[in-house]
């Protein structure tokens, strides 16, 4: 989790909502991402997804060995919980829980829905207080620099 921590940072610094995801086989780091829809215009590309993608490419494979653990910060959204099933990832562990989009626990529980083909193991909460912290600081942050934006455009 803490390299998924790193990634969330890196990912606030070039202004992105930091979420960081880790894909793990074995003990061995096979894929990584952070959030990246702003830098690459793409709506799809949450830290999830981006993590799916580099370990996909790697093991040229769609779908991922058996026993594939994914780290990430924020409790996954819809299309990423549908990207988990579909790539067979066996273990899903996230930090902070997502009120408004988290289809783990927050508004639904889809990874053990009857009608998937795959379920996935869950654990929620493993440095859930480090990661909501690094989420509200992010959006903090970010509604003073617009405040800041809007007065600088008020005229006197």
């Amino acid at each position: 989790m803490n390299d998924a921590i790193e990634l969330a940072q890196y990912g606030a610094e070039r202004g992105e909502v930091p979420v960081g995801a880790v894909l793990v086989h074995e003990n061995e780091v096979i894929g990584r991402g952070f959030n990246e829809p702003i830098g690459r215009h793409d709506a799809t590309a949450h830290a999830e997804i981006v993590a799916l993608r580099d370990a996909c490419q790697r093991l040229h494979n769609y779908r991922l060995p058996q026993q594939t653990t994914l780290y990430v910060t924020l409790e996954p959204c819809t299309m990423c919980i549908g990207a988990l099933i579909h790539a067979r990832v066996n273990r899903l562990v996230y930090a902070a829980f997502e009120p408004r989009a988290g289809m783990v626990n927050s508004q639904i529980n889809l990874p053990t829905q009857p009608f998937y083909n795959h379920s996935i193991q869950v654990q929620q909460g493993l440095c859930a207080e480090h990661s909501s912290q690094m989420l509200k600081t992010f959006f903090h942050q970010r509604r003073q620099a617009a405040k800041k934006n809007k007065s600088a455009l008020t005229p006197p």
